[in-house]
């Protein structure tokens, strides 16, 4: 598949989890990643995968709640590969749930900062270079909790509204400029940060409220993710793609 060849896409959080398997599927696809996350290790570790199956790739130390870190990302995959075509912005944070009254502020902060203004600085640091470059495609990392509630995580659950909002806002401001943005909103993944703050017989078990009641895999979001990073989506702008095994819908 060569739906993104020639194409440069960067990928916030991608040393693991769905970010890693996005930058996978990327690749497959014929781009150019540039790995990027907050453990520069386990970019390093992904981009070198990337590598060895045939793909141009770099890996990047990024902390998203920095913006000026974000602008220099940008500044870099420009200055090594000449221009930025894709983004994915996944980089985020769970917690442990507790009820609103209880959330300390400085979680609060550090939830919102990362999972929504993070997504807000690296946007504001893509978009100039896609702008420069003719156009380009944006995918937010929303989650199903951005579409619904749920007890117990208000700063996830407030942070991924506003991803919604974002994602909306920005399709609106750069449909005529050539920059389509859309977000993904996946329910329960199967990956480490299901289990954050609870057992992993309790996650499982809030996973399986949905009506397909099994998890989400990153492959199936990375699927949909790339789908809409690519020209095969070029009509799509603005829109909010469950990926959620039917849980938004009960």
């Amino acid at each position: 598949m060569t739906e993104c060849a020639d194409h440069v896409a960067l990928v916030t959080g991608a040393g693991g989890g769905i970010g890693a398997a996005c930058a996978r599927r990327l690749a497959a696809a014929g781009a150019t990643v540039v790995v990027t996350d907050v453990d520069e290790a386990s970019a390093k570790n992904v981009a070198a995968e990337l590598e060895q199956s045939g793909a141009r790739a770099l890996a990047l130390p990024l902390d998203v709640t920095d913006p000026q870190a974000a602008v220099d990302a940008v500044a870099e995959t420009v200055r090594t590969f000449g221009r930025l075509d894709l983004a994915l912005n996944n980089a985020g944070i769970s917690l442990p749930r507790q009820a609103l009254d209880a959330v300390p502020v400085e979680l609060w902060q550090r939830v919102v900062e990362t999972n929504l203004s993070g997504v807000f600085y690296c946007m504001r640091a893509e978009i100039p270079a896609m702008l420069e470059a003719g156009g380009g495609s944006i995918v937010n990392m929303a989650s199903v909790l951005g579409v619904v509630g749920f007890g117990e995580l208000s700063p996830y659950v407030a942070a991924k509204h506003g991803v919604i909002g974002l994602t909306k806002t920005a399709a609106i401001e750069y449909a005529s400029r050539g920059i389509r943005v859309n977000a993904v909103a996946p329910s329960f993944a199967d990956t480490q940060m299901l289990t954050v703050g609870i057992t992993p017989r309790k996650a499982r078990a809030a996973a399986l409220l949905a009506p397909m009641a099994r998890l989400v895999t990153p492959d199936e979001v990375a699927e949909v993710t790339v789908f809409l990073l690519s020209a095969r989506a070029s009509a799509v702008t603005g829109s909010v793609h469950l990926i959620d095994c039917g849980y938004a819908a009960r």
